[in-house]
Parts: C-alpha cells; sequence; structure tokens
C-alpha cells in the first residue's frame, strides 16, 4: 500500500482502506474496546500534537538519536551474527517499521548487503497476517526470518508471535528491538528503557500509516489485513527527518560482544502484576509499561494515571509529563525498577 516511505527502504504488506474507515474519538473507542470490539476493528482519530510538544519531541529528536543509533547498531550486529548475509527483516507494523529501515540501512552501510524488509501486521489477540507470511516464505527461506519490533512492553507481542509461529516450525519467533525493558529477548540493543524518539508519535513518524485494522466487513479472507494512509498529513511528514537524524550517529566502528543474556526471569511481567495488585486492577491489558507503551496510551487511549520513576527524569520523560499536563492526567511518582514510566488505562467496565 502507499505510504511516505521509499519503496527501497521497506515492501508493505497491507491493505489500503484509506476512506473505508471512519476514524473514532478516543472516549467512544475506549467504551467499545472495553464492552468487547476489539481494537483492531477501530481507528482512532490521530492526535494533533500541540506546539509545545513538537518542541519537546524536537529536543528529544536531538538528545537521543545517539543512543538510538547505538542500539541499532547492536541489534544489526546480532541479527548479523545469527542468520548472516540472508537475513529477511519482517518489521512489525507500526512501531517497528522505522526500526526496520535503520537496521537495513546500518547493515547496508556498515556490510554492503542490502537486506530484504518487509513489514507487516500482527495484532494480539487476533494474530499475525497469514497471507502475509505465506507472500514472504515464497520468495525466502523461513529459516532467514528475523522479526523486528521497536520496543517490549510486558511482552504480550512476543507471546502473540511465539503462538501463531506454532504454524511455520522453521521460522524463529525471536524478536529483534531496540529497548527491551521486559529482559524477554537476546535480540536488543539494550535492556535500558530509554526513549526511542518515535515513540513520541503516530503517523507522522511512521510512513504516514496508520496503526493495523482488520474487521470481516473490509478484510477478506485472502486479504492483508488493513491500514490507512495520511494523504492530508503529508506536510506534517517528519519520517525521513527521524531516520536520516538516527543514521547520521551512527558507528560502523562498533564491535557487538554478542554475549548471551538470556537469564531472563520475566521481570517486567512481575512488576506489572505487582502494579495489577496495588493499584486493585483486573484487567492486566489496561497497564501498559515501558516509555513507548505509555507515550501510546497518552496519545490514543483514555489514560487513568501515569506512573514515573523519577518525576524530575527531564532527559527521558519531558514528553510524558508535557502530554500527561495537557491532558490533565495524574502523575505519580512510584518505584519502578524495569521501566522508567508505565501508563495506566482508564476502567470505563460497569463494574469498574
Amino acid at each position: 500500500m502507499k505510504s511516505s516511505y521509499l519503496k527501497k527502504d521497506v515492501v508493505i504488506l497491507l491493505k489500503d482502506v484509506s476512506g473505508m474507515v471512519e476514524p473514532l474519538g478516543i472516549e467512544e473507542r475506549e467504551k467499545r474496546i472495553q464492552s468487547g470490539t476489539h481494537y483492531s476493528e477501530m481507528l482512532p482519530i490521530e492526535y494533533k500534537p500541540s506546539e509545545n510538544y513538537m518542541g519537546v519531541y524536537n529536543e528529544s529528536l536531538s538528545a537521543h538519536s545517539k543512543m538510538t543509533a547505538y542500539a541499532v547498531g547492536i541489534v544489526s550486529e546480532k541479527i548479523i551474527n545469527l542468520k548472516g548475509k540472508n537475513a529477511v527483516l519482517v518489521s512489525l507494523a507500526r512501531a517497528g517499521t522505522p526500526i526496520g529501515i535503520l537496521i537495513k540501512r546500518y547493515i547496508k552501510n556498515r556490510y554492503n548487503i542490502e537486506l530484504p524488509h518487509y513489514t507487516i501486521s500482527i495484532i494480539r489477540g487476533k494474530g499475525i497476517d497469514h497471507n502475509a507470511m505465506k507472500y514472504i516464505l515464497k520468495l525466502h527461506n523461513a529459516k532467514d526470518i528475523q522479526f523486528v519490533d521497536g520496543w517490549t512492553g510486558k511482552g504480550a507481542i512476543l507471546n502473540e508471535l511465539i503462538k501463531e509461529l506454532a504454524s511455520y516450525p522453521d521460522v524463529s519467533a525471536e524478536l529483534a528491538v531496540l529497548a527491551d525493558p521486559a529482559w524477554i529477548t537476546d535480540i536488543c540493543g539494550t535492556h535500558d528503557d530509554f526513549l526511542i524518539p518515535c515513540s513520541c508519535l503516530n503517523s507522522t513518524v511512521s510512513g504516514l500509516l496508520s496503526r493495523t485494522f482488520l474487521n470481516d466487513k473490509l478484510i477478506s479472507e485472502n486479504d492483508f489485513h488493513g491500514a490507512v494512509y495520511y494523504e492530508e498529513l503529508e506536510d506534517e511528514d517528519l519520517s525521513y527527518e527521524f531516520i536520516n537524524t538516527v543514521e547520521s550517529f551512527m558507528n560502523y566502528d562498533t564491535i557487538c560482544n554478542n554475549t548471551s543474556q538470556t537469564n531472563f526471569n520475566g521481570a517486567g511481567l512481575k512488576e506489572v502484576e505487582k502494579i495489577a495488585k496495588e493499584f486493585e486492577i483486573k484487567d492486566i491489558n489496561l497497564i501498559k509499561p515501558g516509555i513507548g507503551e505509555t507515550t501510546r496510551v497518552l496519545l490514543r487511549r483514555m489514560p487513568w494515571k501515569i506512573l514515573v520513576r523519577d518525576i524530575k527524569d527531564t532527559t527521558y520523560l519531558s514528553h510524558i509529563i508535557r502530554l500527561s499536563q495537557e491532558k490533565q492526567i495524574d502523575i505519580i511518582e512510584y518505584p519502578l525498577s524495569s521501566y522508567r514510566a508505565c501508563g495506566i488505562i482508564k476502567n470505563l467496565s460497569a463494574d469498574a
């Protein structure tokens, strides 16, 4: 489908449903989600950033592009070590798409290898796009596929990936991400919950693509999952500003020590379970840990409270604090260990 990304950077295996889906306001969408409608069957009205918030984004881009580039380098080296020159990058739309492009560019610049890069949809509770998988597997060996995303929250998407890939025994469910504060993957740039600047915005830093969409009315059995292209935002598109800025900080002299760190103990999920107990939250899906997930809560859900490790942490949390203030959401300093921030969605159910 159409996007503002160059075709040489990514092949987008999505169905264009632009003009076919009426976006819903945050409150209406949240009510429907909590009443049983799956989130993938609706699209939110995209948050229009204020001038002040865009100032915070630009500061974040300046401050964190170097760390983002470093993490891209580490992940890219790990992918080359694991998969070799025949690796096939498959990013998870949409947060994984710009990360896949950056990894593709790093490997091209350092090794002069032009890796294929596809972006496909996977939806929690609905699964992976099997038509997209069939398309890729007609062209490439299963063992060469490397899935890519931006960051981990509490591990829901990785769990979905593991479950879905049982149908593809030769495809690895290992997920490559820049930040893995949940401690669930080796193929990461860091386990630190650092700020990846593209997490601060929606489509305007993601090729003008919506989040992925799936319902029986518009997506038939043989279709790819859907998405919308926001043509009206072309003048505000920052997708390549982000990619080019991060690329300018890439250091190709970095040698990755690919030592395994598989001493994972589910620390992230344990912390989420502790928060659920303390705040009497029955549905763990209402808790979204990590900087990236907290930002998503503020941009497209109805936040109840925002927990932060250090409320004075302007280095990583300025955009979260700014959004919380704009939306008049309580910010609570809380002793988070795996994460710097955690968003809690407002419970709208009758028994709340």
